[in-house]
């Protein structure tokens, strides 16, 4: 027993739980990856910029070009008209596939025939295709730079899977340029001959597509003992494109 009055012993003083310790912040992300994630964000970005401009060009005229802007601004100003495939005579498509593409129906962007072959003579001339050089003209540079080259290389397929065959030749015969300052088949048929694309003869079809790919150093309206023996060349191969059906992807 305790005796009475004896003093209670003192309770113990409680203890206080530790505080929480605070998170640590998170990893600040490193420098290099947040450059890549800008990268790919703006790959991505003119990725879609230019799929857009495909899907939208695949029934838009295309208005005008970096080439034509740069024209306008040298030259003062331009002569183009654009007109619809159907206002266009059909010997000018054949001309233009004889003289530049002679293999244009049965690629999908690239003549590797041509490409072999331009290797092997150490040159590049005659290994671009109709549909690389509207991916060039309506919507890249003109210029030799890789990165131009790199582009195109990528746009090429890209016109060839969402337009048609006749929708690229259109275009082409649109944008083209067959004199200084005059691009266009509608424009330059009535430069050189007084007449619309629809009126083209043979000889003056094959006198356009002659001219490519030097408007500025040849003439439809005189030519050169060098045009003239190329219009030669150009009226046969349409017409032996027209006979053996490698016309038939765009005149279908």
């Amino acid at each position: 027993m305790t005796e009475k009055g004896a003093e209670k012993p003192a309770a113990s003083p409680r203890r206080r739980k530790p505080k929480a310790e605070a998170a640590p912040p998170p990893p600040k992300p490193r420098l290099g990856r947040v450059a890549a994630t800008w990268l790919l964000r703006g790959f991505g970005g003119v990725a879609a910029f230019y799929a857009l401009l495909i899907l939208l060009f695949s029934f838009v005229p295309p208005p005008v070009n970096l080439y034509q802007l740069g024209e306008i601004w040298r030259l003062g100003g331009i002569d183009k008209d654009w007109v619809a495939y159907e206002e266009i005579a059909p010997v000018m498509g054949r001309s233009a596939v004889a003289a530049e593409d002679a293999n244009f129906c049965g690629h999908w962007g690239f003549d590797m025939t041509a490409i072999r072959r331009a290797i092997e003579d150490g040159s590049t001339r005659g290994a671009s295709t109709i549909t690389q050089q509207v991916a060039k003209n309506v919507f890249l540079w003109h210029g030799r730079s890789w990165l131009r080259k790199a582009m195109e290389a990528v746009l090429t397929p890209a016109v060839e899977l969402v337009w048609s065959k006749q929708r690229i030749l259109e275009v082409y015969l649109n944008v083209v340029e067959f004199d200084e300052g005059v691009f266009g088949v509608q424009a330059a048929a009535q430069h050189y001959f007084g007449v619309d694309a629809k009126d083209l003869s043979a000889l003056q079809a094959a006198r356009l597509a002659a001219v490519l790919p030097d408007p500025k150093g040849r003439s439809a309206s005189e030519p050169t003992s060098f045009v003239r023996s190329r219009t030669r060349a150009i009226i046969s191969g349409a017409e032996t494109i027209a006979a053996d059906g490698r016309s038939a992807c765009f005149e279908g």
